[in-house]
């Protein structure tokens, strides 16, 4: 029962910060509404007659009709320097030549020779700059709002008047090829269409490839009034390799090719639309609101000129912005209706009077970017309302849930803490949630799952706090409520100010591992100032008959200082793997980040390698031989078995897996289909294995070595004040160490061997690191799917990653005192280290918390060809690829708690002799005792789950002060100039980092608590054996 309440306990808080965070969002990331209006020709786009009149002509609407049929190729990512002749370069700088200059002569050369009937533009597009937000703003006219960017896995029907529906409501004929995105956004409105999958950010041919077989034959056929082909090879390429690798020459190159053979098929009557939708960075990446990323060619030609006269759609855009922006204040509305009229007015004595057209142009140019550029800001002032109530009332849930967990952590340490009240806050919750969903049910309103949350939170958190206050809060100072030690809590209140400061949340990476060497310093001069620089002290409680003991000193003075200098040395080398903001140009990423296919070099490329494959054999080297130091290893248990075979397989696979795609582009023809089936099944053979293994040890947990056999009768006896087997749990731990020091007589060889004839006596090798043991197995067995869905070279940082947490271990273990038999505890600044390195970690695995620095080829490990219509398993990819340092974390954060008791073995202690026993203890010298380890654990089981559900709440503290922060960070700054680049994709990625950190916690609690139970059953077995 206790160990359902702790479970429950924490997953009530998680569901509280799950409701603020919910809450919040809800307010602060909102959504534009769309309108169903559709225009049509009957409704002119402003009041009164147009200028233009083209009533009665045939085929025409507001206007008539320049061009009878548009070809529109959109490159994707066509950035606008991409269309930029070979050489260029800045006033007083020696050009430059890049692999993307210059290949695009075809522009250029029919700008030179009929610059009537070409332009190219520089189009300035808003972000996000994803694709499937910028075909919506394309074919609507419409900006994207930000929480769209998160819709670019999984698209949805446009509703708005667009493009698309028009031209078919006109009776033109639609013809499409290219990116399936088309499929989601227009469904059935093509007349015909040729769909290819897009996702797949490795493959740069078979979309283009695709378009290719059937653009010219189309064009020939006439059966088309609008032709759009969406190419994806450049995009793809700058994922892949980015912009200044020579596949990227390729690629324009091939662009060019197919942008001549569709001038050539042109006829008079055609226009030529050539665009791309967003940019991409120097990396190759887009969905931010960088100058490279916002910055795309636009290029139009048709062999007939394009601009014989002023053009008019001007004047229409005047007019749908003025009847779009009715709903804006009134004082900007009435400025920009006095703007337009004054425009309007202009423009209509200019058509009337063409000889002044030279001198009153300019002026109507500007006057109409002026009323373009204050519409637009209004457009984008007004879809960024805030919900300021729901927003309050996230922070403050999100709040409430870090006081409770401050409140709980304290609690849960006190004389005589009740766990069976811990459930009373989850039937409060349930029952708050049934009345509200009832009400709404009565009243017949629409039931909204946010609100229902946050009810549900606030409805169980007030009855606890009142019965916290009631029952221990009002008998203690108030000071008690904040134990963090003061330079802990300095360290966390700088890192928290950090969130407010655009710049230091764009340079967190760099502070990171500044603040965490600052933890390291000063744990080593705290254990240096209480002259704790040894391994853990154990404080022997008193017991009937003996008297306390303490471990004598094991190490000298400079052993946690050695501890510190290598953590930081793993720091420092950690930082050397790091990608830096946009933000920031002057700063150079890490090389060691890209994949070894993206590699030119060969020999360079073995070199690597072969230092990832050895990297990869030290982490599964290091893992065995710290399992074969406490004797787990010698264990014929599944998961053991597991450990010794299925790991070596699991390490050859990904070997394999990394020859192949890094070499995958250089394969020989005849062989890329057994390649290609290689890739696929490789990363899902190693990912199945990782499975089966998981599943063994939560099977089999106990990994111990036993033995039986005939030795000498016994000379000692388990006391028990019952008769019979132990039939509750208070008399299982009783008797749990007294067997455990019987086994370990026989392990140390204690007891009397030469009598041939004797009882059957038991020895169980390494019970004291069971719980060690399958932690650090079942991290190692989650790391390895994990590392797949990263570059080879992030092998180095995950080897880091493992002597870093295990230095880190160490150095927290040598100032934990243990007491027996409880409480146990687990300082702050452990916690605190715990969690700054997984920061650390994110960043040093080439993450940042901006869209564009997502690895997308994520997605593709274990499916080269794709995902199909499937969108869960791609985000679940990207997204374990994203977060695996807060899940390895997360997963592993029982183990300080239990790695204290763990380094009890590296020594022995004294074992007094037994009063009046002086004769005795002549002949025979003093004995040395083995450590409990963590057996000592079990000496005080109510102590020990209090234990955990201390740490996890810890942990969650930590975590939540951190999207608390983001919060208020970002409804503070909500009107800051960097609130879309900086803050809210900072808060995202928190929130989403903070729920799969909680998840990852309650399973490798759950994990403890699941070894505990079979452990528990293992001695229940093992005292009915003895009975008999």
């Amino acid at each position: 029962m206790q160990k359902a309440s702790v479970l429950l306990f924490l997953a009530w808080v998680c569901f509280l910060f799950y409701a603020g965070i919910a809450l919040f969002t809800s307010g602060f990331l909102l959504t534009r509404l769309e309108l169903t209006n559709h225009s049509s020709c009957q409704e002119p786009p402003g009041p009164g007659s147009l200028p233009w009149g083209s009533q009665g002509k045939p085929g025409a609407c507001w206007m008539a009709s320049r061009f009878s049929r548009v070809v529109l190729v959109l490159i994707d990512a066509l950035r606008f320097d991409f269309a930029q002749p070979q050489h260029s370069h800045v006033p007083g700088e020696p050009p430059v030549s890049l692999p993307f200059l210059g290949k695009l002569s075809s522009l250029q050369r029919i700008l030179e020779i009929q610059p009537h009937h070409a332009r190219l533009y520089r189009s300035q597009v808003d972000p996000p700059t994803t694709t499937m937000q910028r075909l919506k703003a394309l074919t609507t006219g419409s900006l994207p709002t930000f929480i769209d960017a998160g819709s670019n896995f999984a698209s949805h029907a446009i509703v708005e008047d667009n493009l698309i529906k028009q031209l078919t409501s006109a009776g033109r004929r639609v013809v499409f090829m290219g990116d399936d995105t088309w499929k989601d956004l227009f469904p059935g409105a093509f007349s015909k269409a040729f769909f290819f999958p897009s996702f797949n950010v490795r493959d740069l041919d078979t979309v283009d490839n695709g378009i290719l077989e059937h653009l010219y034959p189309t064009m020939d056929s006439g059966e088309w009034d609008v032709l759009i082909a969406h190419f994806l090879g450049v995009d793809h390429c700058g994922h892949k390799h980015g912009p200044h690798h020579p596949e990227m020459a390729k690629k324009l190159s091939q662009m060019d090719q197919v942008i001549q053979g569709l001038v050539e098929r042109l006829e008079n009557d055609t226009l030529l639309v050539v665009a791309g939708d967003h940019g991409m960075t120097t990396n190759g990446d887009h969905g931010g609101d960088s100058e490279l990323e916002v910055s795309a060619a636009l290029f139009l030609y048709s062999p007939t000129a394009l601009f014989p006269s002023t053009p008019p759609e001007v004047s229409r855009f005047l007019h749908t912005y003025s009847a779009a922006t009715r709903d804006l204040q009134a004082k900007e509305l009435h400025q920009l209706q006095n703007l337009f009229s004054k425009a309007s007015a202009d423009y209509q004595w200019l058509l009337q009077s063409p000889r002044g057209a030279e001198a009153t142009l300019p002026t109507v140019i500007a006057e109409l970017q002026q009323f373009l550029r204050g519409a637009r800001a209004m457009c984008i002032e007004s879809w960024a309302r805030f919900s300021l109530v729901r927003m309050a009332g996230g922070t403050a849930l999100l709040a409430a849930s870090c006081f409770i967990c401050l409140l709980a952590s304290q609690w849960a340490i006190s004389p005589g803490f009740p766990f069976r009240p811990l459930l009373i806050p989850v039937a409060w919750g349930l029952v708050g949630a049934i009345a509200y969903a009832g009400l709404l049910g009565t009243i017949e309103l629409k039931l909204d799952l946010v609100l229902l949350g946050a009810v549900a939170a606030v409805s169980s958190f007030l009855p606890f706090l009142w019965k916290a206050w009631a029952g221990w809060g009002s008998k203690r100072p108030l000071a008690t409520l904040f134990p963090i030690p003061g330079p802990v809590l300095l360290l966390l209140l700088f890192r928290l100010a950090v969130f407010f400061s655009d710049s230091f949340v764009v340079a967190e990476a760099r502070a990171t591992p500044f603040l965490l060497g600052s933890f390291i310093l000063l744990l080593v001069v705290q254990l240096h100032w209480e002259g704790q620089l040894l391994p853990p002290k154990l404080l022997t409680m008193p017991r009937l008959g003996t008297s306390a003991t303490t471990n004598p000193p094991r190490h000298n003075g400079a052993y946690a200082l050695r501890l510190g200098i290598g953590l930081l040395l793993c720091t420092r080398l950690a930082g050397l793997f790091h990608r830096c903001p946009e933000e920031t140009p002057v700063c150079q990423s890490s090389p060691w980040l890209s994949p070894l296919a993206s590699m030119v070099g060969g020999r360079a490329k073995n070199l690597w390698y072969g230092a990832c494959v050895a990297a990869l054999v030290a982490l599964l080297a290091a893992v065995r031989l710290w399992l074969r130091r406490y004797g787990n290893l010698k264990s014929p248990e599944p998961p053991m078995l597991f450990v010794r075979w299925g790991l070596p397989l699991m390490a050859l696979g990904t070997a394999a897996y990394w020859a192949l795609a890094s070499g995958a582009d250089e394969a020989p023809p005849r062989l890329r289909v057994l390649v290609s089936g290689a890739s696929m099944v490789l990363p899902r053979a190693v990912a199945g294995l990782a499975a089966s293994g998981l599943a063994l040890l939560l099977w089999k947990p106990v990994t111990v070595l036993v033995k039986a056999g005939a030795g000498a009768p016994r000379t000692r006896t388990v006391l028990t004040p019952f008769s019979g087997p132990p039939t509750s749990q208070a008399d299982l731990d009783y008797v749990v160490p007294q067997i455990y020091r019987h086994m370990q007589e026989e392990f140390r060889g204690r007891l009397e061997r030469a009598k041939s004839q004797g009882p059957l006596t038991v020895a169980a090798y390494q019970l004291g690191s069971v719980y060690s043991a399958a932690m650090v197995t079942a991290l190692t067995l989650l790391a390895f799917p994990l590392l797949l869905l990263h570059a080879e070279r992030i092998s180095l940082v995950f080897l880091l990653l493992f002597l870093q947490s295990f230095l880190l271990l160490h150095l927290l273990a040598a100032g934990i005192p243990i007491t027996t038999p409880g409480p146990f505890t687990v300082p702050w600044q452990a916690v605190s280290a715990w969690a700054l390195m997984a920061t650390q970690t994110f960043y040093s695995t080439g993450h940042q918390p901006v869209f564009p620095a997502i690895h997308w080829h994520a997605a593709f490990v274990g499916f080269p060809e794709g995902h199909g219509s499937r969108t869960w398993l791609p985000a679940l990819l990207v997204g374990a690829n994203t977060f695996a340092s807060h899940l390895l974390f997360a997963v592993g954060c029982p183990l300080l708690l239990l790695w204290p008791f763990l380094c009890e073995s590296q020594g022995l202690r004294k074992r007094q002799q037994p009063p009046g026993n002086e004769a005795d203890s002549r002949v025979r010298p003093e004995e040395e005792e083995e450590p409990l380890m963590e057996m000592r654990l079990r000496d005080g089981p109510h102590h020990f789950y209090a234990a955990l559900l201390q740490l996890g709440l810890k942990y969650l503290f930590i975590l939540g002060i951190q999207i608390l922060a983001c919060a208020l960070a970002a409804s503070i700054l909500r009107r800051h100039l960097m609130v879309w680049k900086v803050f809210a994709p900072k808060f995202i990625f928190e929130a989403v980092g903070f729920v799969v950190s909680s998840v990852g916690l309650l399973l490798g609690i759950a994990l403890v608590m699941r070894v505990d139970g079979a452990v528990s059953s293992w001695f229940r077995q093992l005292f009915l054996a003895q009975q008999r």
